[in-house]
């Protein structure tokens, strides 16, 4: 049998394919690096129903209302919140007049007639609970970082006291079922605050 004589790449050569290689790489990774939803614009939001539920402390007002169906989350975020025992509400925090009032130590609280207890939690600990209930295991790090950064967008800044000149500021609250069960039409929730001079319930449905 006759010997077969192999012809190894040429440098050259070497060099074309693994520039190609590279390209492809850098095609694929710009491909995969925008968000894992699209997600809405907040600017993009709705005004507050004028018939959320809201209470008047003053110096201070509140207005809330909750995000109960996957239509209304799949508009916003393109992912099924409910699924992930999530319970997203749109709130709005009015200041009336005075002094700037601090917003850190605000805790609200998420019950309904059935006794189920929702638990507020951070946007960012909420994007694991969606990502799992919809089955997102495998995505590029950046989608996720991109994602994160445009739902954390929504998200109610309490950290920055609220002033006069500000007026009003909006954003939600999200929080998980304790038993981390999808969210199936809770009756009678009841939203209550605490943390200012006088506590505060809000009846939302």
């Amino acid at each position: 049998m006759a010997n077969k004589t192999y012809k190894f790449p040429t440098p050259a050569l070497c060099a074309k394919l693994w520039l190609i290689l590279a390209c492809l790489f850098l095609i694929a990774t710009a491909a995969c690096s925008g968000s894992l939803y699209k997600v809405k614009p907040p600017a993009g939001l709705s005004a507050m129903p004028a018939a959320a539920a809201s209470v008047n402390l003053g110096t201070i007002s509140f207005q809330a209302a909750p995000l109960l169906t996957d239509e209304e989350t799949q508009e916003l975020f393109e992912a099924n919140l409910q699924l992930g025992g999530l319970l997203p509400v749109r709130v709005a925090i009015r200041h009336n007049g005075g002094e700037a009032i601090e917003l850190k130590k605000l805790r609200f609280q998420l019950h309904d007639a059935a006794g189920t207890q929702w638990k507020m939690i951070s946007a960012k600990q909420a994007i694991s609970h969606i990502l799992k209930a919809n089955g997102v295991f495998t995505y590029n790090p950046n989608s996720r970082k991109t994602f994160e950064k445009e739902f954390r967008a929504y998200e109610l800044d309490l950290k920055t006291p609220i002033t006069q000149s500000e007026r009003e500021r909006q954003g939600l609250i999200i929080f998980l079922d304790t038993k981390k069960d999808p969210v199936s039409t809770p009756r009678n929730l009841v939203l209550t605050i605490e943390g200012l001079a006088q506590p505060a319930s809000l009846n939302l449905n």
